[in-house]
């Protein structure tokens, strides 16, 4: 084992560089909204409230945890959903106390900055421990137990990423040889302690029951770690997770990120939240003018309603601004470039996807999210599905108002077999991994998109 640990110093650090940033955003924002640094005690009440309410959602969000493993990515994944949690309890507390005499607006400038200098140092730590494990530094001693081509694609991946600060010292096998083979496993224990083992991996085929029990007990009572490489490792299947029924562990291959109950709950007042604003500050007075709009163009309702296939196949009526004439047509037909159907204002709507706003109705209610694969009409959902493998995967989780795909440049009509298999294929990928990083990273190629515009929405 090493004899020098500071990965118990982490929490600390982590926490008191993320309260540095929350006060300098507080100070930041004083002196825009106020021109000054220090405000009076009403405000300084308030700076306090904030780090308290922090301090209690760094730990629940486990930000004071830095494994090796885990890349800035997630590390950035993590902290993005303590935010939007935290957001989330501000706005609760706001709502339920209405502290009017306070400025929303220096409350925005205080997470802004925030936000920018808790990314700012860990992308900073990150590029640093990293460069500083690659170089030599903080290694942890690594043996494999059980030599097979899953082990070695684990080795392997160790070499290509230094950064992680793993040595390998070298195999336990029985009944191979080579140069990277220290010996037989019988002499992996006396190894071990000679040579300040850190971790082992144990390739499960290698190890019985009882060895591997002796081994669990040996690693426990000379603190090293020991994580298993079983058969399932050399699966495919990215979402692989250990469920326990009683004491029995059971592998499930199927499990994704909003399995877990505390991501559907982030993402549940992530909708709540940005829809809510939405509703607000944009549909209560869009509702009005587009629905007049349309109105004088042509008879009939502002609202095209329409039954689509949502979570676990369950149907639903969604929601968008009428943008056809009224028709006798029962075939339920993709609108088409040129379409006779499409009146003038509804081809202003669709161009520039005003027609989409009214479904954070759907969002609110809870039928849709603000990101999601994009639901299509039964009709075609029972042809789509006859002819893509795993379509039927997009269902499980809400269906949005834009989606990955959407954000990649599928829009519009889908009139051949590449355009529904290049929306599924990374509707899939959504579903598989999702996190509230990848939404607020959707909702902005969302928007780079409106603003660019595009030749198929129409």
């Amino acid at each position: 084992m090493s004899s020098h640990r500071y990965s118990k110093y982490i929490p600390v650090i982590f926490l008191f560089l993320d309260l540095v940033s929350l006060n300098l955003g507080f100070i930041v924002a004083n002196s825009i909204k106020f021109d000054e640094l220090v405000k009076g005690d009403q405000y300084q009440l308030l700076q306090g409230v904030l780090n308290l309410l922090w301090i209690l959602i760094f730990f629940s969000g486990r930000l004071q945890q830095a494994n090796r493993e885990s890349g800035v990515v997630d590390h950035l994944n993590r902290l993005t959903t303590a935010l939007v949690i935290n957001l989330a309890v501000v706005f609760a507390l706001w709502f339920a106390f209405k502290p009017f005499h306070y400025s929303r607006q220096h409350l925005f400038y205080t997470y802004v900055v925030f936000l920018v200098f808790s990314v700012g140092w860990r992308l900073v730590w990150h590029i640093a421990i990293h460069q500083y494990r690659s170089r030599g530094y903080n290694l942890r001693n690594i043996v494999v137990v059980g030599m097979s081509e899953t082990s070695k694609k684990l080795v392997d991946y160790f070499k290509l990423n230094p950064g992680f600060g793993y040595r390998l010292l070298g195999y336990f096998d029985d009944s191979q040889g080579g140069a990277d083979v220290i010996g037989r496993i019988t002499k992996l224990e006396e190894y071990a302690l000679e040579n300040n083992v850190d971790i082992i991996y144990a390739y499960l085929p290698a190890l019985g029951n009882n060895r591997l029990k002796r081994l669990i007990d040996f690693a426990e009572n000379n603190l090293i770690k020991v994580k298993i490489i079983s058969q399932f490792s050399s699966l495919s299947y990215r979402n692989l997770s250990i469920q326990n029924h009683g004491n029995i562990p059971v592998v499930n291959i199927s499990a994704i990120p909003l399995d877990d109950r505390v991501n559907l709950i982030l993402k549940r007042a992530f909708d709540i939240i940005f829809s809510s604003i939405v509703i607000v500050a944009i549909l209560s007075w869009m509702i009005p003018l587009v629905g007049l709009l349309i109105r004088l163009e042509s008879k009939g309702s502002i609202f095209f309603k329409q039954d689509r296939t949502g979570l676990n196949n369950r149907k639903f009526r969604i929601l968008k601004f009428r943008t056809m004439f009224l028709h006798d047509d029962k075939a339920v037909k993709q609108a088409t470039k040129n379409d006779a159907r499409i009146t003038k204002i509804g081809a202003i709507l669709r161009k520039t996807s005003i027609d989409e706003f009214p479904q954070f109705i759907n969002v609110f209610v809870g039928n849709m999210s603000v990101v999601g694969p994009r639901p299509h009409a039964i009709k075609h959902n029972e042809e789509f599905k006859k002819k893509i493998d795993r379509f039927v995967q997009r269902h499980a989780v809400k269906p949005g108002i834009t989606g990955l795909a959407q954000a990649k440049g599928f829009r519009g009509e889908t009139s051949t077999f590449d355009d529904i298999n290049g929306r599924v294929r990374l509707d899939r990928f959504y579903v598989k991994n999702w996190s509230i990083l990848l939404d607020l990273k959707i909702i902005l190629l969302t928007i780079l998109s409106l603003i660019r515009g595009s030749e198929r929405a129409y």
